[in-house]
């Protein structure tokens, strides 16, 4: 088990790989992460029970940058492994952005001036030499060392051995400056030679744009600019397709990969665990007794095992209070999946609460009919959609609910010839699906502990798999949601537990035995149900998931 100081066991050499895929990644992202990160490592701890309590020191530039990079490479990678359609987009500026009008800006603007030079009497040729060099660079870019692209067959086509050589040839700078000078230049023909090596180049995909490009009776501006635009995408082929090789590198290596990454971190920024032993300190709060202390000063305690105490952290990320607080920084790279899996949790619990009301008000003429049951929760889904949204209205929705419900319901009902809802009946129902909007109501208190019940069960269970339709009563509705949830919830927790458990063991052996009761926690999480003491026990074993399965 590695401490701080010390570099867990990397993967076979692949930090390359990530870098030159990095560089296609968005810098905005990696930056704000960054600031973020290099920001946390200014707050001093004052605790002795913290892993990472040292003194401030000076950041230098260089430091930074390196973090930086570092950071992009863990983020990256871990996407990779966690959604299997990662891609790089073909263009990643949105229209009407700021960023993009730029961009077009300053495109049109070169290709002005090289229209101008070109119309010159006699033409002048500084442009479109810089735009051949910039050309040459990017075919030459597109080989590989061996000198043909990349063999595969769903990408890019048969490479010819001399094709480098060819287009160092042709596309001799040198030769074509003596060629301008003498106003001799066959921008035609490097057209031609320059389309016919992107035919040779570009996935089978490209094909038509390369046909396009050869009838093109376009002016000379035009065709290199189109020229260039295939390239772009050219360009963007090649990055996602060297995405999907990398993919099954970091199946095999990709843990020992992002454990490297995050160590290089903590090295350069020893407060990148903070976040992460509040956590986990909040966890150990909830399992051990009040005034418990590590020196043994309030008796004798069954201390909670790691599994435990991890599990229990796990649990609290169900509900974790984005508004208050950021997730611990082994988790981060995960935040937006957690999240939405947290927003779909809250919605179909709230889904089961209208129907347990129903039901429960209702009765027998509604009772044992799965297709009302199954028109009831779709209209219900339905109204609830977008609930998350900060412009949602949630008293409003439900007062909408109310009224639905009940039309349905005296639908059913007169249609089997039961006498409809009383309008007293009607009114108590509609306010007690109004009253689950209250953090204190009954019956979500009830759900919610319910399905805090299903997702410990299977946290603690040695083969979850086999439990994830065993809901607890009262969440039949919602069974379908529940599994499907879990099933993209715990590979995310196995791959997380798989990577970082040598900072949470060193993280949870230094709470367990440092001296005086554990702080509070800094984060504004809230806590789980059902965390009750067990006896100690249970070591965490890295699952062997090869990585994260999400369904991003």
């Amino acid at each position: 088990m590695p401490l701080n100081n010390e570099r867990p066991s990397s993967a076979d050499d692949r930090g390359s790989d990530v870098e030159s895929c990095s560089a296609a990644s968005d810098r905005d992202g990696s930056a704000s992460e960054t600031s973020a990160s290099e920001t946390s490592s200014s707050e001093s701890s004052s605790s002795n029970s913290s892993p990472s309590s040292s003194p401030p020191k000076t950041v230098t530039l260089d430091e930074v940058m390196d973090s930086s990079r570092e950071l992009l490479n863990l983020r990256l990678s871990h996407e990779i492994l966690a959604n299997r359609h990662y891609h790089v987009p073909q263009d990643p500026l949105p229209e009407g952005s700021l960023l993009k009008m730029a961009r077009d800006n300053m495109h049109k603007a070169f290709w002005d001036i090289l229209e101008a030079e070109l119309n010159d009497d006699p033409p002048q040729y500084g442009q479109a030499i810089s735009l051949l060099e910039e050309i040459r660079e990017t075919l030459l870019s597109l080989l590989e060392p061996s000198g043909g692209p990349p063999s595969s067959p769903q990408t890019l086509c048969r490479p010819t051995s001399s094709l480098q050589t060819r287009i160092l040839e042709v596309l001799d700078l040198d030769l074509i400056r003596q060629q301008a000078h003498n106003d001799a230049v066959d921008i035609q023909g490097l057209a031609a030679f320059i389309i016919a090596t992107m035919g040779r180049m570009c996935a089978p995909d490209r094909d038509e744009e390369i046909r396009k490009l050869r009838e093109s009776t376009a002016d000379v501006v035009t065709l290199f600019r189109e020229i260039f635009r295939v390239l772009d995408i050219m360009k963007v082929d090649m990055i996602n397709f060297s995405i999907m090789g990398l993919r099954r590198v970091l199946h095999r290596h990709g843990a020992a990969y992002q454990r490297e990454q995050f160590q290089k971190i903590l090295e350069k920024t020893p407060s990148a665990l903070d976040r992460t032993t509040a956590w986990i300190r909040s966890a150990l709060e909830e399992l051990l007794p009040a005034g418990w202390r590590s020196d043994g000063g309030k008796g004798r305690v069954a201390l909670p095992g790691p599994a435990q105490i991890l599990n229990t952290a796990y649990l609290q990320i169900l509900t974790w209070d984005y508004s208050r607080s950021t997730l611990p920084e082994t988790l981060v790279s995960d935040e937006q999946r957690l999240q939405d899996l947290q927003q779909q949790l809250q919605r179909s619990g709230t889904v089961n609460q209208v129907l347990l009301i129903v039901f429960s008000s209702v009765g027998g003429p509604i009772q044992d009919l799965p297709s009302l049951s199954d028109r009831l929760k779709k209209m219900v889904v339905v109204l609830l959609d977008g609930m998350h949204h900060p412009s949602f209205d949630l008293d409003e929705a439900l007062k909408g609910v109310g009224v639905k419900i009940c039309c349905e319901l005296n639908k059913s009902l007169s249609g089997r010839g039961y006498p409809t809802l009383s309008a007293a009946l009607q009114d108590t129902l509609r306010g007690q699906i109004c009253s689950i909007a209250h953090p204190d109501n009954p019956v979500r208190l009830l759900v919610e502990d319910r399905v805090q019940q299903y997702f410990k069960t299977l946290l603690f269970s040695s083969e979850p798999h086999v439990k994830l339709d065993e809901v607890p009563a009262g969440l039949a509705a919602i069974k379908p949601e529940l599994a499907a949830l879990a099933a993209n919830f715990l590979p995310l927790i196995n791959y997380n537990r798989t990577v970082y458990t040598p900072f949470y063991m060193d993280v949870i052996k230094k709470l367990l035995f440092s001296q005086g009761p554990p702080a509070q926690p800094a984060g504004g999480q809230t806590q789980s149900a059902g965390g009750q003491t067990q006896s100690a026990g249970g070591q965490t074993q890295p699952p062997s998931q090869p990585g994260p399965e999400s369904s991003s």
